[in-house]
Order: structure tokens, then sequence, then C-alpha cells
């Protein structure tokens, strides 16, 4: 089993920066990918940010020049780095990832239970 745990959701004004922080424990083998989502009240989930393995990294054309998403590999760990905020971020974000378990034939997605971002005008 893989476990995903995310931290770094706060209250910040418009303008602000925020690091969100993905950590993944379990028996992991491998993780092939991972990302970030966001759900808004009323709105269907909506991808964020995705990096592979090999280091490949897309955005929403809404967060592009804004923010970046990053792994350390040795740490199981995948950050969103969040700059030039703005209230229409608003949103729960939730970490993903397509992960094989130690035993497991094969993988899962995974998700994390979200973090609260919440922007000021």
């Amino acid at each position: 089993q893989v476990q995903l745990v995310e931290s770094g959701g706060g209250l910040v004004q418009a303008g602000g920066s925020l690091r969100l922080s993905c950590a993944a424990s379990g028996s992991i083998f491998s993780i092939n990918v991972s990302g970030w989502y966001r759900q808004a009240p009323g709105k269907p989930r909506e991808l964020v940010a995705t990096i592979t393995a090999g280091g490949s990294r897309n955005y929403a054309d809404s967060v592009k020049g804004r923010f970046t998403i990053s792994r350390d590999g040795a740490k199981n760990t995948v950050y969103l780095q969040m700059d030039s905020l703005k209230p229409e971020d608003t949103a729960v974000y939730y970490c993903n990832a397509a992960a094989q378990a130690m035993g497991a034939p094969s993988r899962n997605w995974y998700w994390g239970q979200g973090t609260q971002v919440t922007v000021s005008s």
C-alpha cells in the first residue's frame, strides 16, 4: 500500500506564494508519474500539473508561468511551488501518483486527502 499526505496549504493574499508538498510512504517499488489536481466548490476536479519519473512536466494553461512542479526521488516527495497566486486559484489541492507497491503486480492510482488553498483578493 502507498499513502500520500499533502501539506503546505493555507491562507495567502493575492500575489503571494505557497509551496505544497506531497509525501508518499509505504512499500513503494516505483512511481511513474505524480501530480497535482485541484477542486473548487461546485466545480469538477481539474489537473494542475504533472511530472513523470523522467522529469517531463506539464501544466494547465491557467497556471503556466506561475506554478512549478518538482520532485525529490530520494524522499518520494513531489512539490508544487505556487507564485503570483490569484483568487481563482482557491481550491482544495490533491496530490496524485501512479505507483507500484512492493509485491503488487501492477501500478495503482493513489490520492492524498487534500489541502486547502485560499487566496484573498
